[in-house]
């Protein structure tokens, strides 16, 4: 049976905006690697409790606003910070970008 065509167009958005988080994910993370090289250079700690706390309400705030679970985003967040933190500590123990 073929698949609808509305089917495929829908699939292939979603496929459209895979590639796009992944990139949009790639460019953040960029960002934070800076940081962590930075923090280590400062003598900073790898993690920031407080803003850390503040990106969660943005974040719950932003996905409340276009209709997202915020509990999803917060979890989403959370891993995400998880994975800063670890590349930050990297960057502090001087064992250069993690793999």
């Amino acid at each position: 049976m073929p698949t609808p065509p509305e089917l495929e167009a829908l699939r292939a958005s979603i496929d459209n905006l895979d590639a796009a988080l992944v990139h949009i994910l790639a460019e953040r993370f960029k960002c934070t690697q800076r940081v962590g090289e930075l923090k280590a250079r400062l003598d900073l700690p790898p993690s920031d409790p407080a803003r850390e706390n503040r990106q969660v309400e943005r974040l719950r705030s932003l996905a409340r606003a276009a209709d997202l679970d915020p509990d999803f985003a917060e979890k989403f967040l959370a891993f995400v910070i998880r994975e800063v933190i670890r590349h930050h500590e990297t960057a502090r123990d001087g064992a250069g970008r993690p793999v």
